[in-house]
């Protein structure tokens, strides 16, 4: 069986947040997809590992917000790399509170939605969560971020509790990048490539990773250049 076969399924890139009493927290996701029209109902993989699935089950809500092609890879570490039982992710972070008092973050936003929990899935790893729409609000035109972006052109990887995660894939593909020169986050699976460098952390395309000043840190998770390892 050939593995990346599954990666021609296509998938967006969320944060999906929920409250548990005055707690509030978010994640990272990329399976997300329509259920029904009438009444509109949306369904999102999540792993029971991470607080943002319990968090779901105890209030039964969910909020969506569809990232654009322009957000940072330092705001998808904070929300996909990073634990809610650690930090604080909604710090400086803008965000607000919807009808139903969850939190919809809206920083680098296109379109948000709120959902009620109607029906759950278990499916071993992870649960699947169905939802009824209850509002949905669009706050921009621009572009949507795809997976197939975010990995081809941003250079992610899936953490390992998300639903798309495979070792074998992201082992070799690892593997293979690493051949072409570029340099891969031991912690995160973050990719550096010279011939785009780190626009957001201000590194222009062509640096080589040798150039890179040394308080450079990975934009996903954090670590400095040590963690990082290139072909041997």
């Amino acid at each position: 069986m050939n593995p990346k076969t599954l990666h021609k399924i296509s998938y967006g890139l969320y944060v999906i947040c929920s409250k548990n009493g005055e707690k509030i927290n978010g994640q990272i996701a990329n399976a997300l997809f329509q259920v029904t029209s009438e009444p509109p109902t949306i369904a999102v993989s999540i792993n029971k590992q991470n607080l943002t699935h319990e968090y779901i089950k105890k209030s039964n809500f969910f909020t969506v917000s569809i990232l654009s092609e322009n957000t940072p890879m330092i705001f998808i570490g904070n929300f996909g790399f990073k634990s809610g039982r650690d930090i604080d992710k909604f710090k400086d972070v803008e965000y607000k509170l919807g009808k139903a008092k969850m939190p919809i973050v809206l920083d680098n936003t296109l379109a948000c939605i709120e959902a009620k929990v109607i029906d759950k899935i278990d499916a071993g790893t992870h649960t699947i969560f169905i939802g009824k729409v209850e509002d949905a609000e669009i706050l921009s035109e621009d572009k949507s971020m795809t997976y197939e972006y975010y990995h081809k052109v941003k250079g992610g990887f899936s953490p390992k509790t998300a639903p798309t995660y495979s070792s074998m894939v992201d082992k070799k593909t690892k593997k293979e990048e690493e051949k072409m020169n570029k340099y891969v986050c031991k912690v995160c699976g973050y990719v550096y490539d010279p011939e785009k460098g780190d626009p957001d952390g201000g590194i222009a395309p062509g640096t080589k990773f040798e150039d890179i000043p040394d308080e450079w840190v990975c934009p996903i998770c954090g670590v400095g250049k040590e963690d990082f390892e290139k072909e041997k």
